[in-house]
Order: C-alpha cells, then sequence, then structure tokens
C-alpha cells in the first residue's frame, strides 16, 4: 500500500502565491508518475500538473506559465508551485500517483481557497 501526504494548502489572496507539497511512503517500488488534480463541489476531479519518473512534465492549459510541478526522486516527494493565483484556482488539490503495473493512490486533499 501507498500513502500520500499533502502539505501546503491554504488561504491566499489573489495574486499570490502558494506551494504544495505530497509525500509518498509504503510500497513503493516503481513509480510511473505524479500529478496534481483539483476539484470543486459539484464537479470532476481535473488534472492540474503531472511528472513522469523521466522527468516529462505536463500542465493543464489554464495554468501553463503559472504552475509548475517539480519533484524530489530520492524523498518520493512531488511538488506544485502555484504563483499568480486567480480566484478560479479554488478548490481542493489532490495528488496522485501512478504505480506500475497499474496501480493508482490519491491523497486527501488540501484546500486551497484564493480570495479575490
Amino acid at each position: 500500500q501507498v500513502q500520500l501526504v499533502e502539505s501546503g494548502g491554504g488561504l491566499v489572496q489573489a495574486g499570490g502565491s502558494l506551494r504544495l507539497s505530497c509525500a509518498a511512503s509504503g510500497s513503493i517500488f516503481s513509480i510511473s508518475s505524479m500529478g496534481w488534480y483539483r476539484q470543486t463541489p459539484g464537479k470532476q476531479r481535473d488534472m492540474v500538473a503531472d511528472i513522469t519518473s523521466g522527468g516529462s512534465t505536463n500542465y493543464a492549459d489554464s495554468v501553463k506559465g503559472r504552475f509548475t510541478i517539480s519533484r524530489d526522486s530520492a524523498k518520493n516527494t512531488v511538488y506544485l508551485q502555484m504563483n499568480s493565483l486567480k480566484p478560479e484556482a479554488t478548490a481542493v488539490y489532490y495528488c496522485n500517483l501512478k504505480h506500475r503495473p497499474g496501480a493508482l493512490f490519491w491523497g486527501q486533499g488540501t484546500q486551497a481557497p484564493v480570495s479575490s
């Protein structure tokens, strides 16, 4: 089993920045990718950014140029630097980990409200 623990959320003003962290622990042998998703009430969970084990990154169009995903492979930790935050970025942010050959794990989520 794999456990994911997110941290770094909290209230921020529009235009501000937040850095989210997600630390993975447990039976980790072969990570395919780690990523961040977000969800608001009544809506589906959408991908924000992800990073593969090879270091390739992928971003939602709405965050390109403002958000940066990075990782510390030695610590099995992924980060999401969020700059120039907009009120519409308000959501619960979830970390996920895809483990070969096909398991998917989620964190408990961290709140990131952005005030206007």
